[in-house]
């Protein structure tokens, strides 16, 4: 059984992406550029422009979902603390910036709200409000 999840430990790794992907497109560009650097030509300086959008692709690859991600849980966020919240601070909870509402989303129920409240008055990041959640809520579905 793994370790519950926290601070520390939150961020995920894609082993494809971390271990393989990125590095083999990184050392292709190099290969590239070496084999040009030897014997400059059109057949190089296209294996260069082609190792170069491999290394576009495979990080837009990773980022588009990383994106739609992020909208869906601004999304849940903005869900639950209209559940948590009272009504007369609900209006608030518009007011919150994509970034506060991902860090919000380790947050338990039990403080969410007022990590919330001190998020907009202290105009808090992602990082700086996850250092504040004392009771974590493990997030096992990402990306």
């Amino acid at each position: 059984m793994s370790k519950p999840q926290n601070l520390a430990n939150h961020a995920r790794i894609d082993p494809y992406f971390h271990f393989f992907l990125a590095p083999v497109s990184f050392a292709a560009l190099v290969i590239a550029i070496a084999g040009l650097a030897r014997h400059f030509n059109f057949e190089h300086i296209g294996l260069v422009v082609v190792s170069i959008a491999v290394i576009v692709a495979v990080f837009k690859l990773r980022l588009y979902p990383l994106k739609v991600q992020d909208r869906i849980i601004r999304l849940e966020e903005r869900e639950r603390l209209l559940a948590l919240a009272p009504e007369e601070w609900r209006a608030q909870i518009y007011k919150l910036t994509e970034d506060q509402l991902i860090g919000l989303r380790f947050a338990s129920d039990e403080e969410a709200v007022a990590l919330a409240r001190l998020a907009l008055e202290e105009k808090l990041n992602r990082k700086q409000i996850k250092e504040r959640i004392q009771s974590w809520r493990a997030d096992d579905w990402r990306i």
